[in-house]
């Protein structure tokens, strides 16, 4: 009887700590944009990759005016990531500072300087918009 009861406890459990882990995510995400937004980034666009790439739920792709700039935004990002509790964001790319890639789990943060943004254009290459991606 105590087994019975123990995994039927568990078998409620299983989805809230599931409903649990997409909230994090959404928590994640919403710290991110607001943080960026906090910082005066520019073009702040964020692409969805459920269901597109197992890397992340999110990308969040945004410009900074300078080299400056977009390394005091993805050190205090990651800063704010670590004090909210989603453990310690990887930073690369800091020394030279033109695209900086901040790995913070289930979401993954693209910092440039716009120049650098527009060579590599990201947004077209990540949004799908529902068709099928072509391969070469």
């Amino acid at each position: 009887m105590t087994q019975a009861l123990t995994s039927s406890a568990a078998a409620v459990a299983a989805p809230h700590t599931m409903a649990s882990a997409d909230m994090a995510d959404d928590d994640l995400h919403a710290l991110v944009l607001a943080q960026l937004d906090d910082d005066q980034a520019q073009e702040i666009v964020s692409i969805p990759l459920e269901g597109k790439s197992s890397i992340a739920d999110y990308m969040v792709i945004a410009s900074g005016r300078s080299t400056r700039q977009v390394a005091a935004m993805a050190q205090k990002l990651a800063e704010k990531v670590k004090q909210a509790g989603f453990g310690s964001a990887r930073i690369e790319g800091l020394p030279a500072a033109d695209w900086v890639l901040i790995d913070a789990g289930d979401v993954v943060v693209h910092l440039f300087r716009p120049e650098v943004r527009s060579f590599y254009n990201l947004e077209r290459m990540w949004a799908f918009d529902g068709a099928e991606a072509g391969t070469a």
